[in-house]
């Protein structure tokens, strides 16, 4: 599992890592040209989606990698995703439609936070899952995402009860007992929403836009429109020593500018337009006013030529044909072949312009994700583009004429929130978090919001925290009395004399027994020490009654709500110190001090909010004040 650091202070790089590995025996001769030859496949059978796909920063590559130590071999792969989260969710879409594609695989994905599919699923795993003990546990199988458990009943070739597997062991698991290692379907749910969409979903993350940019960057990204990712993210991340070389723009100057559509990613768009940027005067790119119509254009177009100028400046001058020669063996002439086989080229004419676009996507995608790394030369992005520029005719006439007629831009209404909307995701957020499927109705139920807090008050926990009642289908919790009273004995003592004097003064002044001697003797403590479990909640009960007749004269009664039912409470003139006592409303009085704490967090966080969401329930919004609730 490697892990990528950040070489910027701002910028954090992440890597998802994907393995492929074969059910056979690991000792079988053939795996290695087995394995070789999947690779080709899956390189062909997902071609038509992965050749138009715009990566951030890497892209999703598998390669056959020998055995090594207890992993055998298998096919993986590495791939640097960067600011773009939906990358890495596309690759796990990928490699469940690789495991459903070729259904001798078995695949198991990871990133530098570990398991992250299980993050996705958190709500919903089982409580013997840990990070300690998830390693080589979770795979895609058939299609379908399987959890191989801690131990089981059945006796079977390997140790389970073992903290952790080896990639051997697990497979082994899976190849005789995958319908019983199939995910729960919370779990499974949970991910698989993260991946639905696709591959519709690709067309939707893109974004065409008008930019106003030099002939040499519309001849490039003619044959190559992967190489807009690499320019944003130049520009994106540039620094002082990069805008030196812009100054001059040997590479890129401004005399020969078209207007042209560039495809972007919504993430490579949104970095681009959302920096504030001021053009160097000795570069020769001057915008105009921004009252002008075509102002973005020209600003993109800017922005991005200083990305590619930067990357030409940071090229190392590798021969031209270095990476050109890659087209010419007999690995592409196969892949090429497989193409035409699998109709990739949609029965367009050879030679068209359509068919010369699909094949430059293909030639872009079979350098990025087929060729073998360990086999050919890493050329910089610079690189690639100078090639480009030698071996592309640049024709300005036929640029112009395009520019005459170019399609309308997306709109980009999408990078503008408003609170409506934010309000809106937050509440679909909120209400997928809820557990059970009757949200809509929990929603307004006073009653379960007392039953939620009394069932979390009276749960048991431990040291990893408190447990949230996630149903009211538990068991209530039941009050031992005898044991309760045991264990005090067994902390305090039997003998009064172990305790304090603190303790013995509160004692003598909270003496609910109206003897007429107040300095108990010896005797007379043991004795009462002696009483049965009756008879101290007796005159526990006695105490309290005695507690409420003096509270009763007071106002502390009037901040509680009482049951209807019964007698009011007796007034400090009326001279009925006996009068029945009207119960409190325990459950209004919880709601009402609930709804006062959460309408005084104003929508923000708070600690009602947090407590109530996490056992399940949503407390509607408050629009009035929590007086005219009650």
């Amino acid at each position: 599992n490697r892990s990528y650091t950040s070489v910027t202070s701002w910028v954090k790089k992440q890597d998802n890592r994907g393995d492929l590995i074969p059910s056979s025996p690991p000792g079988c001769s053939k795996r290695g040209a087995e394995l070789r030859r999947c690779a080709e496949g899956v390189a062909v059978r997902f071609a038509p989606l992965l050749a138009g796909y715009i990566w951030q920063r890497q892209p999703f590559r598998l390669r056959y990698v020998p055995p090594r130590g207890e992993t055998p071999a298998h096919i993986g792969g590495t791939t640097l995703f960067g600011d773009n989260v939906e990358d890495e969710w596309f690759i796990v879409y990928l490699v469940r439609e690789i495991t459903r594609e070729f259904p001798g695989l078995a695949a198991r994905i990871d990133d530098n936070d570990g398991e992250f599919l299980l993050i996705e699923a958190a709500d919903f795993l089982p409580k013997w899952l840990s990070p300690e003990n998830s390693e080589n546990r979770v795979f895609f199988y058939k299609g379908e995402l399987h959890l191989i458990p801690l131990s089981e009943t059945h006796e079977q070739e390997c140790d389970l009860s073992a903290a952790t597997l080896t990639i051997s062991q697990a497979l082994t698991l899976l190849s005789t007992h995958s319908e019983e290692f199939l995910a729960a379907e919370p779990i499974r749910t949970a991910v698989y929403k993260r991946i639905s969409g696709y591959p519709e979903k690709i067309q939707a993350s893109f974004h065409r836009a008008h930019c106003y940019l030099p002939a040499g960057i519309v001849a490039v990204l003619r044959q190559r429109p992967s190489l807009v990712a690499a320019a944003v993210q130049a520009f994106y991340l540039r620094e002082p020593a990069d805008l030196r070389a812009c100054r001059s723009f040997q590479t890129f100057p401004p005399d020969q500018r078209v207007m042209t559509v560039v495809t972007f990613t919504k993430c490579l768009y949104a970095q681009l337009v959302q920096q504030k940027f001021v053009p160097d005067r000795r570069s020769g790119y001057m915008l105009p006013l921004p009252s002008h119509p075509q102002y973005k254009a020209y600003e993109l177009g800017m922005k991005l030529a200083h990305g590619f100028e930067i990357l030409c400046s940071k090229c190392s001058k590798v021969s031209p044909d270095s990476k050109r020669n890659v087209l010419r063996g007999p690995l592409w002439e196969r892949f090429l072949s497989s193409l035409k086989e699998k109709n990739y080229f949609k029965g367009q004419m050879e030679g068209s312009a359509k068919y010369v676009e699909l094949l430059h996507m293909a030639e872009d995608y079979f350098q990025q994700s087929v060729t073998k790394p360990e086999s050919s030369v890493e050329v910089s992005p610079g690189d690639e583009i100078l090639t480009l520029l030698q071996t592309t005719t640049i024709d300005l006439n036929e640029f112009e004429r395009e520019a005459a007629s170019l399609p309308p831009e997306d709109d980009d209404s999408w990078l503008e929130i408003t609170p409506d909307d934010l309000d809106q995701m937050l509440k679909e957020a909120r209400d997928e978090s809820l557990p059970s499927a009757n949200a809509e109705e929990q929603k307004y139920d006073l009653e379960a919001v007392a039953e939620s807090m009394k069932a979390f008050v009276s749960k048991v926990s431990t040291h990893e925290g408190a447990e949230m009642p996630w149903s009211s289908d538990e068991s209530h919790v039941t009050f031992d009395v005898d044991s309760f009273t045991k264990a005090l004995d067994r902390i305090l003592g039997a003998d009064s004399e172990e305790l304090d004097s603190d303790d013995l003064d509160e004692e003598e002044e909270f003496d609910f027994l109206d003897e007429d001697d107040e300095d108990l003797d010896a005797e007379n403590q043991r004795e009462d020490q002696k009483e049965s479990p009756n008879e101290l909640i007796g005159s526990l009960k006695s105490y309290m009654n005695e507690m409420d007749r003096e509270l009763a004269h007071t106002n502390v009664g009037k901040s509680f709500t009482a049951q209807k039912k019964g007698v009011s409470i007796a007034g400090p003139d009326s001279g009925a110190e006996d009068t029945e006592l009207t119960p409190i409303d325990v459950d209004m009085n919880l709601v009402a001090n609930l709804l006062e704490s959460y309408s005084a967090q104003s929508g923000l966080a708070g600690p009602t909010s947090n407590i109530l969401q996490s056992m399940g329930v949503r407390l509607p919004d408050n629009a009035d004040h929590i007086g005219s609730n009650n």
